[in-house]
């Protein structure tokens, strides 16, 4: 593996999910509720995940949000977490504080 290649191995996985097919450019839009609703339906229709589909949409959005890390921008991160609210309520979880 190439060190251009580790550095992108998280694109890889957003991008190229095994578990899910995802939207594209579904973590860049503004609309918390859209992003949810398209990992929820992602979820649903998927054949090949390993979890509930909360789970897996959950995790997805997770792992997109920790990978930003530093790098995403506050503004960003902080609509992804309303996406996870929103992901929550779609799925009619409560929020575990």
């Amino acid at each position: 593996m190439t060190t251009a290649s580790k550095k992108r191995w998280s694109q890889q996985v957003t991008e190229k999910s095994d578990a899910l097919d995802l939207d594209k450019g579904v973590f860049t839009w503004k609309n918390p509720k859209r992003i949810a609703a398209s990992l929820k339906r992602s979820a649903e229709h998927s054949k090949r995940r390993k979890a509930s589909a909360f789970r897996s949409a959950m995790s997805m959005l997770t792992f997109y949000v920790n990978r930003g890390g530093k790098d995403l921008p506050k503004a960003r991160k902080a609509l992804l977490e309303r996406a996870k609210d929103e992901l929550r309520a779609q799925f009619g979880r409560a929020r575990k504080d």
